[in-house]
């Protein structure tokens, strides 16, 4: 029995060290770090924090974006799913996609929305 139990905690240990709780892609990006280097983040899924700001949206060819902005900058994200609050603070997951990136600067630089996580009002 104390053999099992000491089993079960090192696979538990060996778990959390290969697999941490906390990982780094949970970790909030801040926008400038992106427009700065965009080659680091080009095809990578990263979390942004922001407020929504000047959307637009096109339904002839079904294109919905806005500019998320944060303390650092900003970035336009594309998205298939409703438009967002405007003018609210809300975290989202987004891949970073670059149409071309030459002498490091990104043209067409742009964040794909992959899942938002709008905040819960406290009633």
């Amino acid at each position: 029995m104390k053999n099992l139990l000491t089993q079960m905690i090192f696979m538990l240990a060996v778990l959390l060290i290969v697999h941490p709780v906390n990982s780094a892609a949970d970790k909030i990006v801040p926008i400038d770090a992106i427009n700065t280097s965009p080659v680091n983040f080009d095809g990578k899924e990263v979390r942004l924090r922001g407020i929504a700001k000047n959307p637009t949206r096109l339904p002839l060819i079904d294109l919905k974006s806005y500019m998320l902005e944060d303390a650092t900058g900003e970035i336009m994200v594309l998205t298939e799913s409703d438009l967002p609050r405007m003018n609210e603070e809300f975290i989202v997951r987004v891949r970073i996609k670059s149409l071309a990136i030459i002498n490091g600067e990104a043209l067409g630089l742009v964040a794909i929305e992959l899942e938002r996580y709008e905040q819960q009002q406290e009633i």
